[in-house]
């Protein structure tokens, strides 16, 4: 790996401050929820990995502090701290100007997934209190900040020297500011998946995880020397794999590009897509670059091999993908992405890189490993079969009255047609849906009654599917079609509600229609969640009413416990069973009332966990559930009735 030596305080680029973010910090870092909190670590840890990119950082240590603060070290050069042309410190251009970063001009990075500047600075911003200790040119440096502001007393406009050193790197640590944040507190699961993540993408990368939070406390360490051949190993461990992993490389145009794929005898595709170590969840061109050139050259191969005859229509992609498990990172000198959070890969230079390197190197693998290919259009066959069946089986459904997606003849509709503005609740049962009709702003909130619980689709044939009369019911309100795996009716922009809100009853049946209906949207309409439509409401538990003082309404019974803690005075209890036992009021201001009321959003963090998690929990096959629910049963928050 070449090195630049050119990385001092004439390296870092400023473009301009810092005044926006506290102000909108969903636009630097996507929510103010535990993803947007998360998203702090991963912008210090991707400058790290930054480093070791340029071939300077080998470890990386990740802490969550017993104070809820989090600290990134690692090994690299560490920032400069000389005096910038601006007239301070280049650590403090890093730390407290917006496109500020040696990551502009290519003579520092030569890649880097931090090509906005605005990581480390926006991390500072957001936080009640930042740290930072740099080791470089011998010596320590520290520096200190609150909410962005520096409060560590420069001497002669440079930061103080605090010891000597023959180490070299930097040190960050901050408080997240809950004055932000809704909540503050490190997802651990999210942050361990992201790490080991950046392990595989890094084959010789040592990161070290730590969780020192009381009641967590855990020592980790990610060292993946197989890289992204490993990566694919893992997603396919539980897996009947029908081959053994490829993998090529190769580089053009100054951009490299590293696959790996294996076929399992499995209905599921996962192929991802990351840039620079950034995964891209919503793909972009490299991966549309790798998916059209893999569809055409195994048509070529199932012609030649006679698969396919002169009359049969060519395999469709998503025949062709039937059972690929694959990850695909490229490296992008000046790569474009839409949005600050890096979800879609927007360069069309990568796509044709991608398509090129991945034809070249395929044709070669497959012209010498033939029984690899016939496993690969094997699956591609099945498939089509199986698309073949089930689009006659749709065909039949929807030209039969019975079976148009009618609705189920009680939405009540709002009044607007502003999608924007719009929001639709889906309720369980005709008790809790009268009194939600009642309590609803008829201009812009529609409820939909639903009967029970759903079809589990992840069970199910999409004849089932579609002959599901509740089911059948939301495709049509929503708008938008479905999408149904070997094909795809679903238009996004003819949604008619900007948020779909699940109000199931605050117990476990409420809780397992939730889960069914999240999985409806996460395999038949995923762009739902994707883009932030989907939500769950949060009904209160209980409601308290003091002998003296102000009612309330308490969400959960950790509440209770602390009402109970810091209310001294007789008070009644009232424990909602139902949203059916709220009259109209009560349920508009505890759930409907978009001033007053709760809301969770749906996030998919890590599609390759997600998809798993469905088809562990809501699938057919009962051992690894059953695994899983004991592993995790201590996590679990449980619901007595009596």
């Amino acid at each position: 790996m070449s090195k630049s030596n050119e990385y001092d305080a004439g390296s870092i680029t400023v473009l301009e401050g810092l005044e926006a973010v506290r102000k909108r910090p969903g636009m630097y870092i996507g929510s103010v929820s535990t993803r947007g909190l998360n998203h702090l670590v991963y912008e210090i840890v991707d400058n790290a990995v930054d480093e070791h990119l340029a071939g300077y950082c080998s470890k990386i240590h990740v802490t969550l502090e017993a104070d809820g603060s989090a600290t990134v070290e690692d090994n690299g050069r560490g920032i400069p701290v000389g005096m910038h042309a601006k007239g301070i410190t280049a650590e403090r251009v890093v730390l407290t100007m917006l496109h500020a970063g040696g990551k502009f001009d290519n003579a520092s990075y030569k890649t880097s997934g931090g090509l906005h500047g605005v990581g480390s600075s926006v991390v500072n911003a957001l936080s009640t209190w930042m740290k930072v200790r740099i080791k470089e040119n011998g010596a320590i440096y520290e520096d200190s900040y609150e909410r962005g502001v520096p409060t560590t007393e420069l001497v002669n406009g440079l930061l103080p020297e605090v010891g000597k050193t023959r180490e070299h790197g930097t040190t960050i640590s901050f408080l997240p500011d809950p004055e932000i944040f809704e909540k503050t507190r490190f997802r651990e699961e999210d942050i361990k998946n992201r790490l080991h993540e950046t392990a595989y993408l890094n084959p010789e990368l040592l990161i070290i995880y730590e969780d020192k939070r009381p009641g967590t406390e855990e020592h980790l360490e990610f060292h993946e020397p197989e890289g992204i051949r490993g990566f694919v190993k893992e997603m396919n461990r539980n897996a009947e794999t029908l081959h053994d992993i490829v993998y090529f490389t190769g580089e053009s145009e100054n951009i490299s590009v590293e696959v790996a794929f294996q076929y399992v005898n499995d209905f599921h595709e996962d192929v991802l897509g990351f840039c620079n170590n950034i995964y891209n969840s919503e793909g972009g061109t490299h991966i549309t670059g790798f998916k059209t050139v893999f569809t055409t050259i195994i048509n070529n191969y199932a012609r030649e091999l006679g698969n396919l005859k002169d009359k049969d229509q060519n395999f469709t992609g998503a025949d062709v993908r039937n059972g690929l498990t694959a990850v695909i990172s490229i490296k992008h000198p000046d790569p474009r992405f839409e949005g600050q959070t890096k979800t879609k890969l927007d360069n069309q230079d990568a796509g044709k890189v991608v398509s090129k390197i991945t034809g070249d190197e395929l044709t070669r693998f497959f012209d010498r490993n033939l029984e690899t290919l016939k496993a690969v259009i094997s699956c591609a066959e099945k498939a089509a079969k199986i698309r073949k069946t089930e689009e006659k089986t749709k065909t039949n459904l929807l030209t039969k009255q019975k079976y148009s997606f009618d609705s189920n003849g009680k939405l009540a509709n709002c009044i607007s047609k502003d999608a924007e503005k719009c929001e639709i609740f889906i309720v369980e049962g005709d008790s809790a849906g009268g009194s939600a009709k009642t309590a609803r702003d008829r201009q812009y909130q529609a409820i939909l009654p639903i009967r029970g619980k759903i079809l589990n689709v992840e069970k199910a044939s999409i004849d089932k599917v579609l002959a599901n009369a509740e089911i059948k019911a939301m495709i049509n309100a929503f708008g938008c079609g479905f999408s149904e795996g070997y094909g795809n009716d679903f238009d996004i922009s003819k949604l008619r509600y900007n948020k779909i809100v699940i109000m199931a009853d605050a117990d476990v049946d409420g809780a397992h229609i939730a889960t069914l209906l999240l999985t409806l949207f996460y395999r038949f309409m995923p762009e739902l969640i994707q883009q932030g439509h989907v939500y769950i409401a949060m009904p209160p538990l209980y409601k308290v009413i003091p002998s003296k003082g102000k009612e309330e309404y308490l969400y959960d019974d950790k509440a209770l416990e602390k009402y109970r803690a810091t209310h001294k005075g007789n008070f009644t209890l009232q424990r909602y069973k139902g949203l059916g036992e709220m009259d109209a009021d009560q349920l508009w201001e505890t759930t409907l009332d978009p001033e007053r009321r709760m809301m969770r959003v749906v996030e998919i963090d890590d599609a390759k966990t997600a998809s798993h998690i469905t088809e562990l929990l809501m699938g057919n096959d009962v051992p690894p559930r059953r695994a899983f629910i004991h592993d995790h049963a201590d996590d679990a928050e449980l619901d007595f009735q009596a």
